[in-house]
């Protein structure tokens, strides 16, 4: 168990976390800070934390375990706001989307003692952002990937992963390198295109006419462009050369399937969407098998 977990970030990742961690009894206190007061007021009232610290620095005073929850661009300047406080025995983690940037911050910032982080990204999240979101569910059943680095040390790796798995989470390792490529082609990119064909759709004339129509598909396909802008803005610009590499190879498989549209030619057509039918029916979402 951990005497108290520095929150910093009190929305919907950090507030989760919170709240998960109080259910599976692992922690006696946690102290939190949010940017907006009001925030972090608000998850005092809901008892997603126990006591509202002023600044970042003193939500890590006695925490031995720390869990940014800021976006992906604020990650360096939290660590400068806390690094005077940071010891040695401290397991510190993020939960951000993407990693070699976060880490490349960590090294600055921390230096010698760049070993108690442990970079990690929980696959999970909502649309609706906010600690009132805060669900203690939300990481139950899934996927969390930790990215050490060479630095880091084994008795934090351990800690993170015995968190993390006792939350109810498959635990994964990956390279920072790894990760990033991997998350460009199956979240960052489908969140690129969810924004591009809604802003396609809604910038032509009948654009609020054909929304008007759109029926389950539609929906499912574009939920995830009603994610929060400053986070994705933030994760898109992180992860920049993995996305638009990525980018590249989604054009040209949209471009072999309009060319067989374009050229009438059923067969060509047909091979494509089987190929793409026959990879999506055989995909299964990781996620942990109930025990018996």
């Amino acid at each position: 168990m951990f005497e108290q977990l520095g929150l910093i970030g009190c929305g919907l990742m950090g507030g989760s976390f919170a709240l998960a961690l109080k259910r599976a009894g692992l922690v006696k206190r946690v102290v939190g800070y949010s940017k907006s007061p009001s925030t972090t007021e608000r998850a005092r009232q809901m008892g997603v934390i126990d006591v509202e610290a002023p600044s970042a620095l003193l939500a890590v005073s006695g925490a031995d375990l720390v869990l940014l929850a800021v976006p992906v661009a604020a990650t360096e300047a939290t660590f400068k706001a806390i690094r005077h406080l940071v010891r040695s025995d401290t397991l510190i983690m993020d939960v951000g989307s993407t990693k070699r940037e976060v880490i490349d911050a960590a090294r600055r910032v921390l230096r010698d003692q760049v070993g108690v982080f442990v970079p990690a990204h929980p696959i999970t999240g909502k649309e609706l952002a906010g600690v009132e979101h805060a669900d203690a569910d939300l990481y139950t059943g899934r996927q969390v990937i930790l990215t050490p680095i060479e630095r880091t040390l084994t008795v934090q790796l351990n800690k993170a992963q015995a968190v993390w798995t006792a939350l109810g989470c498959h635990v994964k390792q990956m390279s920072p390198e790894a990760h990033d490529a991997a998350y460009a082609a199956v979240s960052h990119l489908p969140h690129l295109i969810a924004f591009a064909l809604m802003n396609a759709v809604k910038g032509q004339a009948q654009g609020e006419e054909f929304l008007s129509l759109a029926g389950p598909g539609f929906r499912d396909f574009t939920r995830i462009a009603a994610s929060d802008p400053s986070v994705w803005r933030d994760i898109l610009i992180s992860n920049r050369e993995e996305l638009l590499a990525q980018s590249k190879h989604f054009q040209r498989a949209l471009h072999a399937l309009e060319v067989a549209v374009s050229s009438g030619n059923p067969d060509a057509l047909e091979t494509l969407i089987h190929q793409a039918s026959k990879t999506r029916s055989h995909w299964r979402m990781t996620a942990i098998k109930p025990k018996n």
